[in-house]
């Protein structure tokens, strides 16, 4: 199943949007306001809940400085990927996307669509105020 959040523009160049999204404590500024946990697991990792949703452990699992990092899912019963793309927009602007790419049965791709959706989409509206 893949999903594209809209392209937002922010007001960081695409080299300070980069720094900023490998950084995994600013995620909790950019969660959705239904966020109910939000904790750090490593360098590269972090764990989140919203309401409603089981728990997720994210972690970096590559970076190419300063256009991608791709997110993905610690845990083999729900396997995706979010990739977010960073693209210049001038000196101190940058565009920034978000991909989602998961593996789920029929049924629970069916589930998990609109919520996924909502989150992703979520995540660039808020990642573009920062």
């Amino acid at each position: 199943m893949n999903l594209e959040s809209p392209k937002v523009t922010t007001q960081k160049s695409q080299q300070e949007m980069f720094n900023f999204l490998t950084t995994v404590e600013n995620y909790e500024q950019v969660m959705p306001s239904s966020l109910e946990k939000f904790e750090v697991t490593g360098n590269d990792s972090f764990l989140f809940s919203l309401k409603g949703m089981p728990q997720i452990e994210l972690q970096i699992k590559e970076t190419r400085e300063p256009e991608l990092i791709v997110l993905g899912s610690t845990s083999d019963k729900f396997d995706f990927a979010i990739d977010l793309v960073i693209e210049p927009a001038g000196e101190t602007q940058s565009d920034v996307q978000l991909l989602f790419n998961g593996k789920f049965n029929a049924m629970m791709a069916m589930m998990v669509k609109g919520p996924l959706n909502k989150f992703i989409t979520t995540l660039s509206e808020n990642i573009q105020k920062v």
